[in-house]
């Protein structure tokens, strides 16, 4: 009940579950806000090379030769890209990178308010009070949910989902099984472990007797999937693109051997050192103890559904060709440490269950969760060491070409390149992805690299040396199999250590390069 008629005096008054609730939005938005503030402030916000690379799929919706739904892509799920593209649309809010972090930060403050929603209805408000904070407040979920990733869209489905599954068991109401419904459908076009929670939840609704309600919760959630085959079907000529097309994780890992492939032990065991570095062992423990007590509160199905995505990531370890590395075992490296993120909704339900049993136990039970946070205030959390680590050198290059090109490209004069880390380059630079031409204009791109004889118009080109493009300039320069054709020189060369070197090529020959040489001004 959400307002309540006062008899005495006639007045509507809000009830403590309105009233918990607005406050636990009011305080999570804050606390969001003033994170991703201090992330984009410090410069962090697109450390992460995926947080780059979604933040340009949704600009290149909107800002390409060829702008349109296509260029959503195939490996990625469309939502996080859509609920960027508004935002993106503004030259400030992508130059930045507010762009994707402002919906990112959005999306977790819901996913906090959800759980605190879902937790509230199975232990109570100051229980599920303890159990939100523990997850908002992880250095991790406020850092992930301050940059263009998809965890912090994920995390609002998954909880949206829990909510109104639990309010269903309650009320057996059409409005929780629509709001499951949709929650689930988003979680399906956000990332590929919500397609594996769609028969769990359906039997759910069978296990209540529920016939019509397991089929109407299947034929909505089901659109997603649906409609991501067909997209892979008809601009790629094949349903599973994504799964097994070039840019997939199979095809990226290769046959390369990696911990815990094949083998469940070292795919349970590099998850759960992920997990200790997330949460903390103490926070691990807790939410241990706390899902048994779930568990003895008959709150099985919030338990199974919550395990649902831990239990898929270790099944993408073992089979998917998708390792995490951790630096406290061999290659003692940073990879997917984020993916260990899944045990934080548990150990928010397992603290909100324990919080309940006795009347000091929810600031106990937050306290011993949040122990390793609290007694190193200051240390860095492991999804923020492992971006940093790992950009450390595409930073620098990125930087360095960024510089040379905004000092030296005018407006229309247009750039031969590759989508990927290299459109980093042109949003630090600002200049507008139209300007380019890559492989995700794919008739234009086809024509003039089947024909640059006659349709290769760019006065610049930006690629990494021994790329196909290279060769391509390389075979015009020389003469090789293109007789005729513009001929573009080397302007600029940026050399990192352990990255691929940039080169930067100008059209000629009519034009004089600059007197020194190119690496005199590289970057080291």
């Amino acid at each position: 009940r959400l307002m309540a008629a006062s008899k005495s005096s006639g007045r509507l008054r809000l009830s403590s579950p309105f009233l918990s609730t607005a406050l636990c939005i009011v305080v999570c938005a804050a606390v969001m806000a003033c994170a991703v503030r201090y992330v984009n402030l410090s410069g962090w916000t697109l450390y992460f090379g995926d947080a780059e690379a979604h933040l340009n799929i949704a600009r290149r919706v909107v800002d390409s030769r060829t702008p349109g739904w296509y260029q959503i892509g195939t490996v990625w799920l469309p939502l996080p890209h859509l609920l960027m593209i508004p935002f993106v649309r503004d030259d400030r809010m992508w130059t930045t990178g507010l762009g994707g972090a402002i919906p990112a930060a959005i999306c977790m403050t819901l996913a906090a308010v959800f759980l605190f929603a879902a937790l509230r209805r199975l232990f109570g408000a100051l229980p599920a009070a303890a159990g939100a904070a523990v997850f908002l407040l992880n250095p991790n979920t406020l850092y992930m949910g301050s940059i263009p990733m998809t965890e912090p869209v994920f995390f609002a489905c998954l909880s949206a989902l829990l909510y109104f599954t639990v309010r269903f068991g309650a009320t057996g109401g059409w409005g929780a099984l629509l709001g499951a419904s949709v929650a689930a459908l988003a979680g399906t076009w956000t990332r590929y472990e919500g397609w594996i929670l769609l028969p769990f939840v359906a039997l759910y609704f069978l296990s209540r007797r529920r016939v019509a309600a397991a089929v109407v919760f299947s034929v909505i959630a089901s659109v997603g999937p649906a409609l991501w085959l067909l997209h892979n079907r008809w601009y790629f000529g094949d349903a599973l693109y994504f799964y097994n097309g070039p840019y997939s994780a199979l095809a990226i890992q290769g046959n390369v051997a990696y911990p815990g492939r094949g083998n469940w032990r070292q795919a349970v065991q590099y998850f759960f050192a992920a997990g200790a570095l997330v949460a903390g062992w103490p926070g691990l423990i807790a939410g241990g103890v706390g899902l048994a007590a779930a568990c003895a509160r008959k709150a099985l199905w919030p338990v199974l559904l919550l395990v649902l995505p831990a239990a898929f990531y270790v099944l993408s370890v073992h089979s998917s060709g998708v390792p995490i590395y951790v630096p406290t075992l061999w290659p003692f490296s940073f990879y997917n440490t984020r993916y260990a993120m899944a045990f934080l909704p548990l150990i928010a339900l397992g603290v909100a269950a324990v919080s309940g049993m006795w009347k000091y136990a929810a600031p106990v039970a937050f306290l011993v969760a949040m122990s390793s946070f609290l007694l190193h205030p200051l240390a860095r959390p492991i999804t923020w060491q492992e971006s940093d680590m790992n950009s450390r050198a595409r930073r620098a290059w990125t930087n360095g070409a960024a510089e040379f090109l905004k000092a030296n490209v005018h407006p229309g004069e247009g750039i031969l390149t590759v989508f990927g880390d290299m459109t980093g380059i042109y949003r630090t630079a600002g200049i507008p992805l139209r300007d380019t031409l890559t492989g995700n204009n794919i008739i234009q791109w086809a024509e003039v690299t089947t024909h640059p004889e006659f349709l290769l118009h760019e006065e610049w080109a930006v690629i990494t040396s021994g790329d196909p493009i290279q060769t391509m300039l390389d075979r015009m320069r020389r003469g090789v199999r293109i007789k005729s054709g513009p001929r573009y020189e080397l302007w600029q060369r940026i050399m990192v250590k352990d990255a691929p070197v940039v080169e930067i090529y100008r059209r000629g020959p009519d034009r004089l390069a600059p007197d020194r040489l190119p690496d005199e001004d590289s970057i080291q």
